[in-house]
């Protein structure tokens, strides 16, 4: 009688061939966290941005040149919008650039919309 099973070198690599896949899998589930929180601070920096560019259209002034900087927080992110107003070449418009940061950290801005104003009094 012939006894049937594995032996001990076949169950170890059969461990390790799962250890391997299973650290795999955990390094993987790793990247896509760090993945969703980048992706929900780009969303919530656009929002951010995209709520000063209506601000700015709804005050319906005509903006002078230069930059500022205010906080703009959104889901419990401390951002911090700046904004870059530009002449045009027609001085009747404006370029307003709007760069989301998160506050501290003035190196990485997470979104940045761009609006177009015009003077709407003519002058």
């Amino acid at each position: 009688m012939t006894e049937r099973g594995f032996t001990l070198v076949e169950v170890l690599v059969a461990l390790a061939i799962v250890a391997t896949a299973l650290m795999a899998s955990l390094r993987a589930v790793g990247e896509m966290s760090a993945t969703s929180r980048e992706l929900e601070l780009r969303l919530l920096a656009d929002m951010s941005a995209q709520n000063r560019i209506a601000m700015v259209r709804a005050a319906k002034q005509f903006l002078p040149v230069g930059e500022s900087s205010s906080p703009c927080p959104q889901g419990n992110i401390p951002f911090v919008c700046r904004e870059e107003i530009m002449s045009t070449p027609n001085t009747l418009f404006r370029r307003v650039e709007v760069r989301v940061y998160i506050d501290g950290d003035g190196e990485h801005h997470y979104a940045e919309v761009v609006g177009i104003f015009a003077n709407e009094a003519g002058t």
